[in-house]
């Protein structure tokens, strides 16, 4: 059976954004409706609450064309100025909606406020003003609902925090549908009453956004149980003998990782390499949140130091090495060497063919001798290759 392609991540971010700006288009439909009919019945039935409402629809407009801008710009590609994306422009976003939310709320309590010192100035409103107050509170609950599913689909916390903005609004009409309701019944207090504890309840919303928000602004890490996750895939991966220094950041819907891992220290470059990608990819495949990983390399684990810096540089060390193997040593075919702790180890290979036996161990026993005092060099191990016939 054919293997099934992998899912291009390019057309994932194109649906992800044509979603969004659908979403999007929406709202702004039904608020513009929303609107004008909120101002129509308002000023025909008398009602100053419904066309306070329908400016707070107003504002909701203004929120949507935010959010389509910052939805666009999320979607672009990395360029050299943001090599990571833009999907930092739907955090600033979702900062900009949360305030704007807490800001709705405190309006309301505000206004609530001022309704309680001066409950005998109430207007006298129209039926009308109900039913048009019933209209919206159904008409935005429902576009919450809707935006709220498609959001959390597409993980798009900037598209969350919209779809609560929606449904501030939709309390706010539930305020107004109950301060009219008041007003034809004799309860004029019930208005101001409802208004304040909504008002509490949008404030509060609004600071969650905007503190989640700026704790990515801010690059704070995953929760205590995603981080576990992905340690795990990262510790089970082959090769990976340990690790430590793992960190993650959000950037809008999608997390970064990097991470120290720890191999064998005499595995080659290439091998080293191998095990590196095979981390990373595991990552990327176990967790579709996550956008990149970078993986740093150790032969030793390097928060206990890392002293093998302070040792000279291979040119250095094979200069140094020739004088403790002697003017009269074969030339060197290949070495290898092995930065462990303070030192250095050193695998050396001597050509094929024709060396002296005798040389080669008058070559190990002046290097013996040499060992125990030589600064840099902690073993030295001479190898010959086999000539072929």
């Amino acid at each position: 059976m054919a293997d099934t392609p992998a899912e291009n991540p390019q057309s994932k971010d194109h649906e992800r954004f044509a979603e969004g700006q659908r979403i999007t288009w929406v709202s702004v439909a039904v608020n513009v409706v929303l609107t004008a009919m909120q101002l129509v019945v308002g000023f025909i039935a008398h009602s100053q609450a419904l066309i306070a409402d329908a400016m707070h629809t107003l504002s909701d407009i203004v929120a949507d064309a935010f959010v389509l801008f910052a939805n666009r710009k999320g979607a672009e590609a990395a360029d050299e100025d943001h090599p990571y994306g833009h999907g930092r422009f739907e955090t600033a976003a979702s900062l900009v909606l949360g305030l704007l939310l807490a800001g709705t709320g405190a309006g309301i309590l505000i206004t609530a406020s001022g309704r309680l010192q001066d409950l005998g100035s109430a207007p006298s409103v129209g039926v009308a003003a109900m039913w048009a107050a019933i209209f919206t509170l159904a008409a935005k609950e429902s576009l919450f609902r809707y935006m709220l599913a498609k959001a959390e689909r597409l993980r798009s916390p900037m598209l969350v925090a919209n779809a609560w903005h929606a449904r501030a609004d939709a309390l706010s009409s539930l305020v107004v549908a109950a301060g009219i309701a008041g007003a034809l019944i004799g309860f004029s207090f019930a208005d101001a009453v409802a208004a304040i504890i909504v008002g509490a309840m949008i404030v509060r919303a609004g600071f969650k956004f905007a503190w989640a928000a700026i704790r990515e602004l801010i690059d704070t890490g995953l929760s205590a149980e995603e981080v576990a996750a992905i340690r795990h895939t990262i510790a089970s991966t082959a090769g990976v003998l340990s690790m430590h220094e793992l960190r993650t950041r959000r950037m809008a819907h999608q997390v970064l990782v990097d991470t120290h891992v720890q191999v064998n220290p005499r595995i080659s470059v290439s091998e080293g390499h191998r095990v590196a990608e095979s981390v990373r990819q595991r990552v990327l495949d176990a967790h579709p949140e996550v956008l990149d990983v970078l993986v740093h390399v150790d032969a030793e684990n390097d928060l206990l130091g890392n002293a093998a810096v302070q040792l000279p540089e291979r040119a250095v060390l094979l200069a140094h090495l020739r004088e403790l193997l002697g003017a009269d040593s074969p030339e060197l075919e290949q070495t290898t060497l092995h930065y462990l702790g303070n030192r250095v180890e050193a695998e050396v290979f001597l050509p094929s063919g024709h060396v002296d036996a005798l040389a080669i161990a008058a070559i190990r026993q002046r290097v013996e001798a040499a060992l125990p005092g030589d600064p840099w060099f902690a073993a030295i191990h001479l190898n010959q290759r086999i000539a072929p016939n």
